[in-house]
Parts: structure tokens; C-alpha cells; sequence
């Protein structure tokens, strides 16, 4: 399963990206995290759905670093191709 989540608040410059890679890692997803040019911080994640939910529910906790205001997430299947998971 693929999830494409865009999280909207203040997450850039806080460390969000490298403890969603490290909550992805421990969830053992592939994909990336990304700032985007409007503060929002895009992330890619491929597994087990199961992981994959695991891992939005994370985003969306209240303990990641900064402060997140909503999570818009996309599902579809994975397309493959990835390894590691990256902070862009």
C-alpha cells in the first residue's frame, strides 16, 4: 500500500521531517518526507497498510516536534522502486 500525506502547520525547521523518517523506519515503510514551498511538509510511505496506517496515526498524535494543524492523506497502491526512506 502506498499513502501520500500532506501535514499543514508548523513543520518545517523543527526536526518533523527526520522523526517521521525515524517513526517510518521503525514501522519498516519505505518512501520520503518533503518540505514543500508553502510550509507543508509532503510524505511518501510504502508497506504493509497496517504500517502505513500506523504511521498517519502518527503524524496526526500530537508528539511529533513542532505543531501540526490537519493531515490530508491519499491512498493507492504501492508502485515499488523505493528504498530506505529519505528526508528531501
Amino acid at each position: 500500500m502506498r499513502v501520500t500525506a500532506w501535514v499543514r502547520g508548523h513543520v518545517q525547521g523543527v526536526g518533523f521531517r527526520w522523526w517521521t523518517r525515524a517513526r517510518a523506519l521503525e514501522l519498516g515503510l519505505v518512501g520520503s518526507a518533503s518540505n514543500l514551498r508553502d510550509g507543508r511538509v509532503e510524505v511518501n510511505a510504502e508497506g504493509p497498510e497496517e504500517a502505513c496506517r500506523a504511521l498517519v496515526a502518527a503524524l496526526r498524535s500530537g508528539a511529533t516536534p513542532g505543531r501540526v494543524d490537519s493531515v490530508v492523506e491519499r491512498w493507492s497502491r504501492a508502485r515499488g522502486g523505493l528504498t530506505g526512506f529519505a528526508e528531501r
